[in-house]
């Protein structure tokens, strides 16, 4: 029984091999077994485990998640012909779980197939809610958080602080004031039951949003056992937050019924969007406004609350690069008044650590899945159509044959490139069509605290060794353990902390 069992799995694989050489499809490795595919390779984190295969077999590489075949792209040049030539044919997203449920049923922003609906929600993301002017407008919602979370450590001075969970909560507290001007973290919130209901749904978002679903690649287990548990979470987690969300557009209406609306330069993103609601009710919907709403919300928190961790460790573990980013704001800014967000284009040394940073630790290693329309083809090899598109911009942006030094943090290297893509071997935020529409908000939210910290603030290592740079598992590659510092105001901005 063995043997046959034995014969059955060679076969099986030969077969295999032949039959991708004659469909010229990309190199597999081998073997790719019966109903698993190529899933017993796997360890986690996935972006590193996809590096090291892909090392061996070439930057173009045919996998199998169970059932579903996945391309990983792993080279600047496959990369270019991925998002500029086959872009629209790539521009769909897999049709995973948490889309069905979480992205009211591959409707929202982020989980919608492309097409005529999706174009018309980029433009509104775009134009509408992240454009450089509403961002401007609504730039005294970045300065007033910040301010807070700087006097939130000056309250810790030379005590232990956990970074990422300040980092966390000032995000949000941004995010949820452009969208429906509420904070739900810290001080001065008003409705202290409702930020409760508020933390407990993003706490359940993020846990469930870290887990994979193996039924996304192995359907047969659907089939046999029905619905899962994880499954059931998802749906009961939607149930929640689609009525949180309900409530807040139900207050924004009751306040229009009465007449009292924010003037156009204040205008939150959800009076924007019941704007556009008054003109086209029928598109507009209530669910279309909570998708775009819960996109935002996830997509621009812990994305950017993880950089600002990275970054610090960084900074942590390479005091001297601290020392030169103070010194440049100190140049630049002077110790009469806190950094602003116009100041930040005048702080290149403090724009090349941020992009150092996104170089080791892009938020979305993989970025986000792409799926083939059509059939089309990568560096000579067809991508079938309904394939799954893996870009792996952390091996990218770590390749020895692209980046000297590339396991080194050195914010120089972008003194020239100032943050372009320099022919696709650096784009943390994507490319093309399904590129992050938030990256200009991403990177004033991120270089705004993050330069803030580094202007007030002296920062040490709780102990003389060096912070853990350990990844863990997750979509946007978080910390295996979480940062903890110390710090204490910088004597030379004492006294204008104490008027804060």
């Amino acid at each position: 029984m063995l043997l046959h069992l034995l014969l059955f799995l060679a076969l099986y694989t030969i077969f295999n091999h032949f039959v991708n050489k004659i469909r010229n499809l990309p190199p597999s490795p081998y073997p790719a077994l019966p109903i698993v595919g190529h899933l017993y390779l796997f360890k986690k984190p996935l972006h590193r485990a996809l590096s090291k295969i892909s090392n061996r077999h070439g930057p173009v590489l045919l996998l199998h998640f169970g059932f579903r075949p996945v391309v990983a792209i792993s080279s600047p040049s496959a990369i270019e012909e991925c998002l500029t030539r086959n872009d629209a044919v790539l521009a769909n997203r897999p049709r995973l779980l948490p889309g069905k449920h979480l992205g009211y049923n591959y409707t929202s922003l982020a989980w919608a197939p492309y097409g005529d609906h999706w174009r018309n929600l980029r433009r509104i993301a775009s134009l509408q809610i992240l454009s450089s002017s509403r961002l401007q407008n609504l730039s005294h919602i970045r300065h007033d958080e910040v301010r807070s979370l700087i006097r939130r450590f000056l309250r810790y001075e030379n005590q232990t602080v956990e970074m990422k969970s300040m980092f966390f909560e000032l995000t949000l507290n941004v995010m949820m004031r452009m969208i429906a001007g509420k904070r739900y973290y810290g001080e001065n919130v008003a409705e202290v039951e409702e930020a409760k209901k508020f933390q407990e749904i993003v706490t359940a978002t993020f846990r469930l949003g870290a887990v994979t679903n193996i039924s996304d690649f192995l359907p047969v287990l659907k089939w046999v056992g029905g619905r899962s548990g994880y499954e059931n979470s998802l749906i009961e987690l939607q149930k929640t937050r689609d009525g949180f969300m309900q409530r807040l557009i139900d207050e924004y209406k009751e306040k229009a019924s009465r007449g009292t609306v924010s003037g156009d330069k204040k205008k939150t993103m959800i009076e924007v969007l019941l704007g556009l609601q008054e003109s086209e009710p029928e598109y507009y919907t209530d669910e279309i406004i909570k998708g775009i709403m819960v996109v935002l919300l996830a997509a621009g928190t812990d994305t950017s609350a993880g950089t600002m961790e990275w970054a610090m460790s960084l900074l942590l573990n390479h005091p001297e690069v601290l020392k030169k980013a103070q010194n440049e704001i100190d140049q630049v800014i002077g110790n009469d008044r806190l950094m602003d967000e116009s100041d930040l284009a005048k702080l290149p040394y403090l724009n090349c650590v941020v992009n150092e940073t996104l170089r080791m630790y892009p938020a979305g290693p993989l970025l986000v899945p792409h799926e083939s329309s059509e059939t089309c083809v990568v560096k000579g090899f067809r991508i079938p159509r309904g394939t799954m598109v893996l870009i792996n911009i952390w091996a990218v942006q770590r390749d020895p044959k692209i980046w000297d030094e590339p396991t080194k943090f050195k914010p120089e290297r972008f003194k020239d490139l100032e943050g372009t893509r320099d022919g696709f071997k650096f784009m943390p935020f994507g490319y093309g069509r399904r590129s992050c529409p938030g990256e200009n908000l991403a990177l004033r939210t991120v270089g705004l605290a993050l330069g803030s910290l580094i202007q007030c603030f002296e920062w040490e290592r709780l102990t003389q060794e060096l912070v853990d740079m350990t990844e863990a598992s997750g979509l946007t590659m978080p910390k295996a353990h979480a940062l903890q510092a110390k710090c204490r105001p910088r004597p030379n901005m004492i006294n204008i902390l104490s008027q804060i």
